[in-house]
């Protein structure tokens, strides 16, 4: 296996095309923000999806999760087919492939139609996400770059607080609209695209077909497993599918460490700043992608909130992430983005605990201070994540940076929805003891999250060898 170069910083491009780097900052910002919220928008119309649909309890769990078996499924994939064939082509491609998926969902006959198409929809987000953030990486250095990836990390909070606003909205009229909306909005991307710069990596590694086979197929074996594993974890075909993903992942290690050119060069894990942005992005997905996805529906059975109206509750939460990764920037002059990220999840473990309390005909305002600092601490691990999946790789392989950094947080919130469904459905499905079993899920986000803190606090820079 080859060793990495030295990370040394893009400088900022205005490309070949108009548009330039407002271009390469405005898009991939778009495009994150329409695939966070297509992410999300299940969770505020899965009563009338799942009646349109005639899905029943297994399938509606496919409803909402499908999406991330097609995410982390290929993202790594498509970070290196971005730095070897054109980030902006790969940028396009995904749109292309949002906007089809996304008429195959709005015209999906039955649930097994609709999720195909939400797989479909997650490898496309992938495209948009890996390709949109090594454009981002390439055409920014220095402070424009800690403000852009700020903007794009951003994103994410206003993603997921509009999503399942926006498709509740048009739910009124008929859940499906949310999917044609998705089209236009796909649709103008993939136009609007042909503004942004080109650009790829000075030297092309050539396709791992024998690495990106193996992670796909180890990826997509865990997360369905995981998936068919909520509707009972004792089943053969989930013990099947953990043993063939952890095979396969293992064959992937073993095949990525004796290429000459891998698809990931595992020696960036003795890199601290990649260990600290991959496994950030994984403690985000496990412990905060996790808990907030589901709490929507504890608010449901608890407190009997229909979905639009907790999404409007939990926007606390992600409006405050879209304006702390948004300042992140300012904090950087002083901090150092391992400290901030640090920081940012020890305040998403202070907001779990203070959102303890959860019971039956509770006061609700009781959310609103653990909404408030988990928001602010998710936007500064978003915004660091962003800025670090970047910077922790050499200059020319920012696509596959962003692939194995949000590879690393959609697996672990996959893993995370899992966890917390488990915990809060394991003692019955009565409000009580949903209520209780919420309280034990969030202590549970709130440990894994401030050991997330504390493992990116001491991983240190190692020192420069001193020159003889």
């Amino acid at each position: 296996m080859t060793s990495h170069t030295p990370v040394t910083p893009a400088p900022a491009r205005a490309g070949g095309r108009a548009g330039g780097p407002a271009a390469a900052l405005v898009l991939p910002a778009a495009a994150t923000l329409l695939a966070l919220m297509n992410y999300c928008a299940p969770t505020g119309t899965l009563v009338a999806t799942a009646a349109g649909l005639h899905a029943g309890p297994t399938a509606q769990i496919w409803v909402l999760s499908s999406i991330s078996l097609g995410l982390a499924a290929v993202l790594l994939a498509v970070g290196g087919l971005a730095d070897d064939h054109g980030r902006r082509r790969v940028f396009t491609g995904g749109a292309v492939l949002l906007a089809l998926s996304s008429a195959g969902c709005a015209l999906a006959p039955n649930a097994a139609v609709f999720v195909a198409g939400r797989i479909a929809q997650g490898a496309a987000s992938a495209a948009l996400l890996a390709g949109g953030l090594g454009i981002v990486g390439h055409a920014f250095s220095g402070p424009a770059r800690a403000r852009a990836t700020g903007v794009w990390g951003a994103m994410i909070g206003l993603g997921i607080a509009l999503g399942p606003l926006a498709a509740a909205a048009l739910a009124v009229l008929d859940w499906r609209l949310w999917y044609w909306a998705c089209l236009a909005a796909a649709a103008g991307l993939a136009v609007a695209a042909r503004a942004l710069p080109e650009s790829r990596a000075e030297r092309r590694r050539g396709l791992d077909l024998p690495g990106m086979a193996t992670m796909s197929g180890g990826v997509a074996a865990l997360l369905t497993a995981i998936t068919l594993g909520r509707t009972g974890w004792t089943r053969p075909a989930v013990a099947v599918l953990l043993a063939a993903g952890l095979v396969l992942l293992g064959a992937f290690v073993a095949v990525e460490r004796r290429r000459r050119e891998p698809m990931l060069d595992l020696g960036l894990l003795r890199r601290p700043p990649f260990l600290v942005a991959t496994l950030g992005a994984l403690v985000t997905g496990l412990a905060v992608i996790g808990v907030m996805n589901y709490l929507a529906t504890v608010l449901d059975l608890v407190y009997g909130l229909a979905p639009p109206t907790a999404a409007l509750l939990l926007s606390v939460w992600s409006v405050l992430s879209f304006a702390a990764a948004l300042q992140a920037r300012r904090l950087t002059v002083r901090v150092a983005p391992r400290a901030l990220l640090a920081s940012g999840l020890a305040l998403s473990a202070v907001g779990d605990v203070a959102m303890l309390g959860l019971a039956p005909g509770g006061h609700l305002w009781r959310l609103v201070p653990g909404l408030v600092v988990g928001g602010v601490g998710s936007g500064l691990a978003n915004a660091m994540l962003a800025r670090l999946a970047v910077e922790s790789v050499p200059a020319d392989r920012a696509s596959m940076g962003s692939g194995a950094n949000n590879t690393a947080r959609y697996v672990g919130a996959s893993l995370g929805v899992a966890m917390v469904v488990a915990i809060a459905t394991g003692g019955g499905h009565s409000p009580d003891a949903i209520a209780r079993g919420a309280n034990t899920a969030l202590l549970a986000s709130a440990v894994l999250a401030a050991a997330g803190a504390a493992v990116a606090a001491a991983i240190r820079e190692r020192p420069a060898p001193r020159a003889r």
